[in-house]
Order: structure tokens, then C-alpha cells, then sequence
């Protein structure tokens, strides 16, 4: 006797002349497909974008070197440019005064007045601080005024154009200071935490997140004079904050369509079946059938 594959059919087909089509089931049945249609985009737009997951751990990331790259830009719209200069200190005995490396100055007035400070350096990975003052200045403004809006102040790596992240990667960013008492000295405590960020292909960046506390005083050196200075005095945290870039894997997106589909198509039916019957025994019953 020669075996039928078609015994093995699960999915016996019923001819088209014992079913019965209704505007309540065509109804029903354009509602499931635009239904089954926004999920599975909605799904799909799930799986193409990813998902950033964060960690903390007790490390250095940057093992490879012993300094982390600043940059920082900051207007004082009372200085000239002449004056302004970068010191840099640190618990190792460093003590730079007039740092010029990688620093340019743009005056903001036609008559000089302002300036637009930037710099961009390397500090050690132990606390210590950097200021912009007339320290460097072979000589020192009449009325020195160090009122400021600090644009951009990064530690680390920058973050990939395009990337988004929760985070305080640039808290001082447009900071105003300009409405302070001219003679000020602005004080900006910060704490640094190490950020490790790795894409979908695994690549890592290093950018640094920081908080800040303020303070501003006024500071009377020799001869009763006030020299005000930006201070940006920072310490590290050894806390590592990792982020990692990832996506459902492709079965799992699978696995979610065929529910939504089964899911859907199934409880439609029973829908359509409940209305049905419902209708069938309230026509009976105008009929006077129902017993």
C-alpha cells in the first residue's frame, strides 16, 4: 500500500463552498492585519536600533596611559586676550604656568575687549586643578573682571557624533557667570568618573563624566589688590561607569513576530466566532427556532 505524504498535513484545507464569508469577519479581519502590520514594525524597529546597557566596576580603563586628554572653551567678555593665560597643577609637583600648547585665543570685540579661550591638554590621573588667571601675564589688568560662560569643558575621548547616552559627559556646558560680582574668584569642584563606551562592534571609546560644585569669592592678595582667577579643581573617582552598545539577536525578533501573528489571527478568530454565534442565536430567536 503506498504511503500519502498528505496524511501528514496538519493543515487540512476546507472547500470554499462550506465556509461562509461575513462583513462582520472581513471587518474583523482588515483590524488584524493592521494590527499584526503596526506590531511587527514597531518590532522591527526594536531590533534595528540598539540598546545601551551600563555597568559599574572598580578599574582603569585607560591602562595604556597615565594621562587624560581636557579641552575646554570659555568666554570672559570682560578680558582682553593678553592677560589670559592656563596654569596647571597637580599632587606630583607639577606646576605650569602660561600653558601655550594647543591654546588659542579670539578676541569677541573689535576694540579687543573679550575673549574666547581655548586649550586643549593632558593632566595626570591623580587630583589637582587648572586655572585661567593673569598669573602669566607680564602685566596685570587695571580692573581684571572674570566673569565667564564656560561652553565646552570634556575630559576624555569625545563621544561619536551621532551617539546619545545618559550621562554628565559636558556638565559645565553654557554655565553663565557673567552677572557675578567682577572680582570673584569662580571656583568649580569637580568629581571625575573613567567611562568606558563599546558600539555594536565592540570598538571602545574613553570619554569622562564629571559633576560639579560651585563657589566664588573674593580674594585679596599683596597690597590689599584682588587677583580673580577660574578654577577647576578635580579629583577621580575610581568607580568605572561602562556602557555597552547591544541588540536582540535575530531569533528572538522570529520568535516575537510568529507570536504576534499566531497571537493575533487566534484571538480574532475566537472574536469572530463569538460574534457569529451570537448573531446566529438572536436571528433564531426572531424566528421563533430557539429551543
Amino acid at each position: 500500500m503506498q504511503f500519502d505524504i498528505r496524511r501528514l498535513d496538519l493543515y487540512r484545507k476546507i472547500p470554499k463552498d462550506l465556509t461562509q464569508p461575513t462583513s462582520t469577519g472581513a471587518l474583523i479581519s482588515v483590524c488584524s492585519v493592521l494590527f499584526i502590520s503596526f506590531l511587527f514594525c514597531s518590532e522591527l524597529l526594536l531590533f534595528i536600533n540598539t540598546e545601551v546597557i551600563s555597568e559599574l566596576s572598580v578599574e582603569d580603563p585607560v591602562q595604556h596611559s597615565e594621562k587624560i586628554p581636557v579641552f575646554i572653551n570659555i568666554s570672559l567678555y570682560k578680558m582682553e586676550c593678553q592677560y589670559i593665560g592656563l596654569d596647571i597643577q597637580d599632587d606630583m609637583g607639577r606646576h605650569e604656568v602660561g600653558f601655550k600648547d594647543n591654546t588659542q585665543k579670539f578676541p569677541l570685540g573689535a576694540n579687543g575687549e573679550g575673549c574666547r579661550f581655548e586649550s586643549f591638554f593632558l593632566i595626570n590621573k591623580i587630583p589637582g586643578n587648572f586655572h585661567v588667571s593673569t598669573h602669566s601675564s607680564a602685566a596685570q589688568p587695571q580692573n581684571p573682571d572674570m566673569n565667564h560662560r564656560v561652553h565646552k569643558l570634556r575630559f576624555g575621548m569625545e563621544m561619536e557624533e551621532g551617539k546619545t547616552v545618559k550621562g554628565s559627559f559636558n556638565s559645565l556646558e553654557e554655565v553663565d557667570k557673567t552677572k557675578a560680582n567682577p572680582l570673584s574668584t569662580h571656583d568649580y569642584i569637580l568629581r571625575v568618573v573613567p567611562t568606558v563606551y563599546e558600539d555594536i562592534g565592540g570598538t571602545p571609546r574613553y570619554p569622562y563624566q564629571y559633576t560639579f560644585s560651585y563657589r566664588d569669592i573674593v580674594q585679596y592678595h599683596h597690597g590689599g589688590a584682588a587677583v580673580p582667577a577660574i578654577w577647576f579643581r578635580y579629583d577621580l573617582s575610581p568607580i568605572t561607569v561602562r556602557y555597552k552598545e547591544k541588540r536582540k539577536p535575530f531569533y528572538t525578533f522570529l520568535t516575537t513576530v510568529c507570536a504576534i501573528v499566531g497571537g493575533t489571527f487566534t484571538v480574532a478568530g475566537i472574536i469572530d466566532s463569538l460574534i457569529f454565534t451570537a448573531y446566529e442565536i438572536f436571528r433564531k430567536a426572531e424566528l421563533g427556532k430557539l429551543s
